[in-house]
């Protein structure tokens, strides 16, 4: 409730307090359902909802004094991976080791629920993970969402969020292991197919190297400040599901960048960033 708005007297109630004016700054909670009601299938664990606020509050309120030790080298060429180095991300296991170690500019990000920002799960926790991902599909879709899950045999899945150095940018990404080659590229091409099929997402950059990776932008909408994006894409035995939230002006090709970094990362663990 507005402070500035005087309590009615009690034997006089008043109706419902009148609305900020438009031109107050959104808040993050108003953000939060925007992004929700926008991006449904979007959500990775609810992740971009978190993400869209976790942007909002540190873009208004970030100590941009603290400087960060990077390990890259610069002009993106490859560089020694630092398996195990906890403050870039862990990699312990073959499928932690598929994860992108945090780059040059980001660092390791909010929480994505309870398991945090670096985490891995596997066996029936993962695919009720990837049921979860179907929040806010239609009942028909959702249904068709985890049989397809039963059937695939997850694995195993393991997931990482990154914030930029800027504090304008959040992106999040999934690694999901299944039984056989077939049932990740399904995946892919069913998930790629529901976002083709709402028809109100703007097409995302084509990521060099790798055809078989698709992006969507977010609607454009002027009740906020922010924009995502959301992709997937599969390598092998894997499918990768990268969604990112930002500030506006939102930099595309950066998530691009960062994406393609993953999938060459993915074919050769240790020699890109």
């Amino acid at each position: 409730m507005n402070d500035d708005v005087t309590p009615a007297p009690a034997v006089t109630p008043e109706p419902a307090v009148t609305p900020a004016p438009a031109e107050a700054p959104a808040r993050p909670g108003r953000i939060r359902r925007v992004v929700l009601g926008v991006l449904p299938f979007v959500l990775v664990l609810g992740a971009v909802g978190g993400a869209a606020a976790y942007t909002k509050t540190t873009v208004d309120g970030a100590d941009r004094t603290v400087t960060t030790t990077v390990w890259q080298k610069p002009d993106r060429e490859p560089a020694k991976d630092p398996a195990g180095d906890p403050p870039r991300g862990r990699a312990v296991t073959e499928l932690s080791k598929l994860l992108l170690p945090a780059p040059s500019g980001y660092r390791l990000g909010p929480d994505m629920g309870a398991d945090g920002n670096d985490s891995e799960t596997s066996g029936r926790k993962a695919a009720a993970a990837m049921k979860e991902s179907g929040r806010g599909l239609a009942g028909k879709q959702r249904r068709e969402l985890e049989k397809r899950i039963d059937r695939y045999d997850i694995q195993g899945l393991v997931r990482r969020s990154y914030v930029a150095d800027t504090d304008d940018l959040v992106v999040e990404t999934q690694i999901v292991k299944m039984k056989d080659r077939k049932a990740v590229r399904d995946m892919y091409t069913f998930r790629t197919g529901l976002m083709d099929a709402v028809g109100v997402f703007r097409d995302g950059p084509k990521i060099k190297g790798h055809k078989h990776a698709t992006c969507f932008r977010m609607p454009k909408d002027s009740k906020t400040d922010l924009d995502g994006m959301h992709c997937a894409a599969y390598d092998g035995g894997v499918l990768l599901i990268l969604a990112a939230t930002g500030s506006e002006p939102f930099d595309a090709s950066a998530v691009a960048d960062l994406l393609k970094d993953q999938l060459d990362h993915v074919a050769s663990p240790g020699e890109y960033v």
